[in-house]
This record gives C-alpha cells, sequence and structure tokens, in this order.
C-alpha cells in the first residue's frame, strides 16, 4: 500500500512513497510524540484486521493477542457491530450530542444497569465522561470528593487507574511518575494481595489474612496518621500491575470496611470488565456491590468511551459540575450495546471462562518444562505469565527475582513469530493475555504453540 509523502513540499528528508514497515516507522518517529510505545515493540504499519488477526503492509499476518490492550471484546471489525455503526452512520442519526439523549442513549444507558446486580439497578446513575478511562477515574474522584466533602484517596500497591495527573496520582508505578511533579495530594497506597510476591512475606491464604487485616486495622487506628478519605479505589484484577486478581476475601474485607466506615468503595473495571474476567464485572466474584464503578475499553465497541456508574446518594454535583465535549459518543453507544448484548450471555461467559482456563493449564504445564517462568495466574481471558531470573537469588517465600530482559526477549521472539503479546508488571516481567473474547480454539491453540516454542527456546539460551 503507497501514501503520497506529505513531507515532499516542505523540504522533508522523507522523499517517494512509503511501502516497507520501516518506511512508516521512520516517518511515524519523525512526526509523532516521543511518549510513543508500542511501535518500539512492534515495528510494523497495519493495513487489516479481522477478527484475532492483524495484516501488515508486507502482506505479513499476525494473531493478535493485545487486542487494543483488551479494547476489543470481540476482536477487529466484527461484521454485526460494523453493521450497527454502518446503519447509524446512513440514517442520519445524531452521532455528536454531547450529554442529551438519544433512543440510542437510552437503550445504551439501560442495557448497562440491566447487568448490575440486582440490588444495584434501581440505586445507580450513570455519568459519561470524556473517552479514556483514566477521564472516568478523574470523573469519580470528583464526584467522590464532592459528596465527601472529604480531600484524600486510598489506592493500592500495583494499582494502574490511567495517565491522566489526577489518574496517575492513584496508580503505582513509579516510573511514570518521577518526571511530573506535583500530582494529586493526599494519595495513601495499601498492600494489594500478591500471592507469588506477597508484600508481607507470608503469600498464600496467609497473605491475604495480611493484608485484609492491615487494611481494616489501619482505617479503624485513630493513631495512623490517615484521614478519612473520600474514596478508596482498587482494581479487581489489576491489569497493567501484572495481571493479578483480586481475592474474594479481600474484596470482601474492603467492600465490609469501606461500609462500615461510610467511605466510597470505587472498582476501577476498564480492564477487567465487561466479560474479560468471565463474569461481566470481575467485582461479581466477590458478591459484592461497590459504590463505584469504572467502565471503558470494551464497553465502547472499538469506540471510544468511559462511563462512571455510581450510588445515587453520591449524586451531589450541581449542573456542569463534570463535562467532556464527546460524552456524547453515539457510535460507540449503538457498537457497545451490540457488545453488551452478546458478552453479557452466560452460554458467552462460560466459554470465556473454559478458554481461559485451558489457556493457563497449557501455560501452567509449560512452566514445569522451563526455569524462566515463575508464577501463572488470572481469571477468564485475562491471563499472565511472571519470568523469572533462574540464576537469581530466592526471596523469603522462595520465588525468584523478576526478569523483564526475558519477558522482553520472549515477547521479541513473539513477534518475530507473527504473536503480539504485551508486558506489563513488576519490571515488565509479566507477558499478559487480552486476546479476543471470542477468540476460537483452533486461534488459542496457535498461540499456544508459538509462545511454547519461544519459551523453550529463550529458556535454553538462559541455561547456556
Amino acid at each position: 500500500m503507497a501514501l503520497k509523502n506529505d513531507f515532499q513540499d516542505n523540504g522533508s528528508k522523507f522523499s517517494g512513497e512509503p511501502v516497507t514497515n520501516a518506511d512508516y516507522i521512520a516517518r511515524q518517529e519523525y512526526t509523532e510524540s516521543n511518549a510513543r510505545s508500542y511501535p518500539r515493540k512492534f515495528p510494523f504499519s497495519l493495513v487489516k484486521a479481522k477478527g484475532s488477526w492483524i495484516e501488515d503492509v508486507e502482506g505479513n499476518r499476525y494473531l493478535d493477542f493485545l487486542c487494543g490492550a483488551g479494547t476489543l471484546a470481540l476482536g477487529h471489525n466484527d461484521p454485526e457491530i460494523n453493521q450497527a455503526m454502518m446503519d447509524m452512520l446512513t440514517s442520519d442519526a445524531p452521532l455528536h450530542t454531547l450529554d442529551l439523549t438519544t433512543p440510542t442513549k437510552d437503550r445504551f444507558v439501560h442495557k448497562l444497569i440491566s447487568l448490575l446486580p440486582a440490588g444495584m439497578q434501581d440505586n445507580v446513575k450513570v455519568q459519561f465522561c470524556s473517552p479514556s478511562g483514566t477521564d472516568a477515574t478523574d470523573a469519580a474522584i470528583k464526584l467522590c470528593k464532592t459528596a465527601t466533602g472529604r480531600s484524600s484517596v486510598i489506592a493500592f500497591n500495583g494499582g494502574y487507574h490511567g495517565m491522566g495527573h489526577g489518574a496517575l496520582s492513584l496508580t503505582g508505578n513509579i516510573a511514570a511518575k518521577e518526571k511530573v511533579h506535583a500530582l494529586m495530594p493526599e494519595v495513601t497506597f495499601f498492600p494489594y494481595p500478591y500471592s507469588y510476591r506477597c508484600p508481607f512475606g507470608l503469600g498464600g491464604e496467609a497473605g491475604v489474612k495480611a493484608c485484609c487485616n492491615y487494611f481494616e486495622r489501619t482505617l479503624k487506628d485513630p493513631e495512623s496518621g490517615i484521614t478519612k478519605p473520600a474514596a478508596v479505589i482498587l482494581e479487581t484484577i489489576q491489569g497493567e500491575g501484572g495481571v493479578i486478581p483480586a481475592p474474594v476475601e479481600f474484596l470482601q474485607t474492603v467492600r465490609r470496611v469501606t461500609r462500615e466506615l461510610g467511605i466510597p468503595m470505587i472498582v476501577d473495571e476498564i480492564q477487567c470488565g465487561v466479560g474479560r474476567s468471565g463474569k461481566f464485572f470481575a467485582f461479581e466474584y466477590a458478591g459484592i456491590e461497590p459504590d463505584v464503578i469504572l467502565v471503558s475499553k470494551a464497553i465502547g465497541g472499538t469506540q471510544p468511551m468511559s462511563v462512571v456508574i455510581y450510588n445515587k446518594e453520591l449524586d451531589k454535583w450541581q449542573p456542569g459540575s463534570h463535562a467532556g465535549t464527546f460524552r456524547g459518543n453515539q457510535l460507540a453507544m449503538r457498537a457497545g450495546t451490540v457488545v453488551m448484548e452478546r458478552v453479557a450471555n452466560e452460554e458467552f461467559l462460560a466459554q470465556v471462562r473454559a478458554k481461559g482456563d485451558y489457556l493457563r493449564e497449557k501455560m501452567s504445564a509449560l512452566k514445569e518444562k522451563v526455569s524462566i517462568i515463575g508464577d501463572i495466574r488470572g481469571k477468564g481471558l485475562m491471563s499472565g505469565c511472571e519470568f523469572v531470573d533462574p540464576k537469581g537469588e530466592k526471596d523469603i517465600i522462595g520465588s525468584l527475582p523478576a526478569s523483564g530482559e526475558i519477558a522482553a526477549l520472549v515477547q521479541k521472539k513473539c513477534f518475530q513469530n507473527k504473536l503480539v503479546m504485551e508486558k506489563g508488571g513488576r519490571h515488565g516481567s509479566v507477558m499478559r493475555c487480552l486476546c479476543a473474547l471470542n477468540v476460537s480454539q483452533e486461534e488459542l491453540d496457535t498461540m499456544i504453540a508459538i509462545f511454547e516454542k519461544v519459551v523453550i527456546e529463550v529458556d535454553n539460551e538462559f541455561k547456556k
């Protein structure tokens, strides 16, 4: 595929038409921000995408197990989603409506609310935000501060809530914050259960109980030094933090304690929601009812959208207290309704759970064959494989040091073998599966075959 060179008339060093992946990557580097990240790991230019497959300008086809960082719940160019958007585009329906209502919006809102636990459905409101998940985070913090009149927020180690100024302050990753000074103050981080690298050096059930106990005792301690917060925010399954599911006991403890103390509980379901975990909302595994739910990514059906669902008691905003020009994205609402109708089907969710169990079973079997895998974990089709340095020194509970170097090499070799996967976790040591929820069994087996081949190859290199 060739495109007209837009730089020829201004004396740019580029001449001729871009043809290869290298041509496009060079042009991108010349024009786009240094903050770009994915092209550094995946140096190609895409021209086609269908289902779980993508194709670059040179005709190479790749199995996509990143899918827009979990945004594409039904893969690329799903026919039903595309048809729904095409029907809207040719109907003269309004596409941009600010926060004015439309039949499309009304259907979306009522479908979304109908998927909440029964006890919540008559007691919530919905706030549409600007398109990205970080906007939902900022909106939720504003909402809780306004409703409570309090100023501090509690977050958790390893959490990721976005890259906006407020959302970043609630995110655990230190490297992302080091050059951004004076982030939102009064944020306190608590330990999050992580059995393989337990913050208390215990692991297993003992580590979970320690996290629960520490959270409750600290918040109820009049000498803790922590003032009563406006909110507690957490991911029910940490994504960027390394695919770490919150244990049921922990979620239930946080819900009970926050309710006892009158603190709004915010659950961030931006990545783990909309069926990714095998339930429509991942918090359903714990049987809890949070005060605030953050939804984005897959809820827009491939289109940009973010939503905050919250308890009516928190609705203390005045008209115009929170806004956003593109909060009325009608295409996203139409496409998102299709996603909800498909994904919320119990048979579909059962298949997500079964496919996820199958994938982790195969990865666990691979773990037993090699020395560089430390842990396999996840729920539904949100799985993580943590790579370790087999020559490193084990910690107090017997876990080897995380190895971002090994994970990066695995990722690179997967790409060379036409499989796209992303890293995350401490030191970038966790390879993450964020494939389409309707991925086929054949595609799962193809991914497993490539991944196993690459991991064994890398393992052999590190044994030398």
